[in-house]
C-alpha cells in the first residue's frame, strides 16, 4: 500500500499564458509533493502583457465541479483565487460549508499585476459577506487591502491597522503582503490578536506574473501537510524566493516565475543553446 499523498484544490480562473491562475497554482502544489485539483471559474484570454478577455463558468457548473472534487477525492486545502462575479462566490461558500472544507485560503484577486480589473465591484461585498469568513487565512496585496479594509496604505503602521481591521472584521488571519513600493518583499501575518513581519530577500526580477496565486498556494501547499501557520507561511516566501531567483524570462511584459526551480528530475533537460 503507498502511502496516502496530500491533496489541495485551486478554485481560481485559467491563466492561458501559464504564470498565474489555476497553471500557477497547480505548478506549485506539484513543486511541493502535493497532488492539485482544480474547479475553474473562468477562462481568461492573457499573456505577459495583460487580459484581453474573461469567460465565467456557470454557477451550475462551477457547483458540478466542486461536487466532483469533494464527494471523491476530498482536499486538504483549499486556495481559492479569481472569481469575478457574485453568483459564483456564493456557490463556492455553499459548497465549502456543506462538504466541511478545511485549511481555506482566500487570494482576493481583485486586480491583474498588469494592472486589468478581475473582479467585478458587486462582487466585492458579496466575497466579504459570504467567502472571508470562511477563510483560516487571508492575502490580501496593498490595493486588495485599501478595499477590504477603507483605508489608505502608505507605511508600515498603515499596514499593521488595516491588516488588524480586516482580521477583526472576518475573523481570519491575514497575510497583508508588501511590495507595491511601500516595503520591499516584507509581508505581515496578523492572527489571534498577534502581528508577525516576515521579512523577504529582495530579488532584483521585474518578471512576478503571478507572484500572489504562487504565495497563496505554497501556503495551502503546507498547511495540507499539517504545518502550523507561521511556518506554512515561512516556507512559502522562501519558495517564491527561489522561484524569483531563477531568473525566468519568457514574455514580452512582466514574465512568470520558475515554479519548478528545485526540481530535479532524469526526465528534465538542459537546453543547449
Amino acid at each position: 500500500m503507498c502511502e496516502k499523498m496530500r491533496t489541495a484544490l485551486s478554485i481560481a480562473g485559467s491563466d492561458s499564458s501559464g504564470g498565474a491562475g489555476i497553471q500557477a497554482d497547480m505548478k506549485t502544489m506539484s513543486a511541493h509533493g502535493i497532488y492539485a485539483m482544480t474547479a475553474v471559474t473562468a477562462l481568461t484570454a492573457q499573456n505577459t502583457t495583460g487580459v484581453t478577455s474573461i469567460l465565467e463558468a456557470t454557477p451550475q457548473f462551477l457547483a458540478d465541479q466542486l461536487d466532483a472534487v469533494f464527494t471523491d477525492i476530498f482536499p486538504d486545502a483549499v486556495k481559492i483565487g479569481m472569481v469575478s462575479n457574485a453568483s459564483l462566490i456564493c456557490v463556492i461558500a455553499q459548497k465549502l460549508k456543506q462538504y466541511g472544507a478545511r485549511h481555506i485560503v482566500v487570494d482576493p484577486v481583485m486586480v491583474a499585476t498588469s494592472g486589468s480589473r478581475l473582479m467585478q465591484n458587486e462582487a466585492v461585498d458579496t466575497l466579504e459577506r459570504e467567502l472571508l469568513p470562511l477563510a483560516e487565512l487571508v492575502t490580501p496585496n496593498i490595493p486588495e487591502a485599501e478595499i477590504l479594509s477603507g483605508r489608505e496604505i502608505r507605511n508600515q503602521k498603515d499596514m499593521e491597522d488595516a491588516a488588524k481591521q480586516i482580521a477583526d472584521a472576518y475573523s481570519c488571519a491575514v497575510l497583508l503582503k508588501g511590495g507595491h513600493d511601500l516595503n520591499d518583499a516584507n509581508d505581515l501575518l496578523y492572527r489571534n490578536g498577534t502581528a508577525r513581519w516576515f521579512h523577504g530577500r529582495r530579488i532584483d526580477n521585474p518578471n512576478t506574473h503571478g507572484t500572489g496565486c504562487t504565495l497563496s498556494s505554497a501556503i495551502a501547499s503546507n498547511l495540507a501537510y499539517g504545518c502550523e501557520l507561521d511556518e506554512a507561511v515561512k516556507r512559502a516566501k522562501e519558495y517564491i524566493s527561489g522561484a524569483l531567483a531563477a531568473m525566468l524570462d519568457l514574455g514580452k511584459g512582466r514574465g512568470p516565475m520558475n515554479h519548478l526551480f528545485d526540481l530535479k528530475s532524469e526526465y528534465i533537460r538542459e537546453v543547449e543553446e
